[in-house]
């Protein structure tokens, strides 16, 4: 997990490097679509699944709504400081809780209702309406956020129906498809610095994910979630030193408090010995 923080970190470094130089749509397209060398060992899996219509209905819903998260993703890093985009990423998880409890019938009890209810509070301690200017970036990655975790509860279903590396596979090859018409509206023929370096970004994310799936299969995500806290750390440090972004405790504060947030509710669902169906903080890297 440490390991994985770093290179997720490593992610969110190079994309900021780029900046608003390159398109969101255009550079989450090439991320993606560099990104599909990684995918060819999954082919025998994908090509033994028995797909049905409504398999493939709900990979295309998810896909398509994924590349709308990475985009603003990829918008809000070019505009906001890299301690930001890392805390509120925090969300994810928490926005999964309540749709799971809307939309698959999850009982959210008393507990889980509070936990919710400090991840939110967080949230407005980073944001600090009426006492900082809430840029176009940071409503860019509230709605990520939200559409992030839209897009891992369709991951839940999935999993439920066919084997974890089909789904993976399909959200990359969706997401490229969903990406490329929005790509193409704004497309700026890219030099060989900016290829270099998104495809260092679909090295390092794909890398990250292997990192992750090695750390879960060894231990129990109530071990590893807490170590995702680093990540803010590291992205502080990062945004700081590199990038000569201001340190701000109240970021790093909500950060906190969204992450133990996160925490309590991933630990009471191995307490109470369900399928946990809110994913690590990391796993809604793109």
């Amino acid at each position: 997990m440490l390991v994985t923080g770093l290179l997720f970190v490593g992610v969110t470094a190079l994309v900021k490097y780029l900046g608003p130089g390159v398109p969101a749509a255009q550079a989450a397209f090439l991320r993606y679509a560099l990104g599909l060398v990684f995918l060819l060992p999954m082919l025998p899996s994908v090509a033994r699944a028995r797909l049905t219509r409504q398999d493939w209905g709900l990979f295309t819903l998810r896909g398509l709504g994924h590349s709308v998260s990475v985009t603003l993703w990829f918008f809000a890093m070019a505009r906001i400081p890299i301690a930001d985009v890392t805390a509120m990423n925090y969300l994810s998880p928490i926005y999964v809780t309540i749709g799971a409890a809307i939309f698959l019938g999850e009982k959210l009890a008393l507990r889980r209702i509070i936990a919710v209810g400090v991840a939110l509070i967080g949230a407005l301690i980073i944001l600090r309406p009426g006492f900082r200017e809430v840029g176009s970036g940071h409503l860019a990655m509230l709605a990520a956020a939200v559409i992030f975790g839209g897009s891992y509860l369709l991951a839940k279903l999935m999993t439920d129906r066919t084997n974890a590396t089909v789904v993976v596979a399909m959200l990359s090859f969706w997401v490229t498809v969903g990406l490329s018409p929005m790509a193409y509206a704004v497309w700026e023929t890219p030099d060989w610095h900016t290829l270099t370096v998104l495809m260092a970004v679909a090295t390092l994310a794909t890398a990250g994910h292997y990192t992750m799936t090695l750390a879960f299969s060894v231990a129990p995500v109530t071990v590893t979630q807490p170590v995702t806290f680093l990540q803010l750390v590291w992205a502080v440090s990062l945004g700081a030193v590199f990038f000569g972004e201001p340190i701000d405790p109240w970021v790093v504060l909500g950060g906190i408090v969204i992450l133990g947030s996160v925490t309590f509710i991933t630990w009471r669902e191995a307490v109470l010995k369900r399928r946990a169906i809110t994913p690590p903080a990391p796993a809604t890297k793109v």
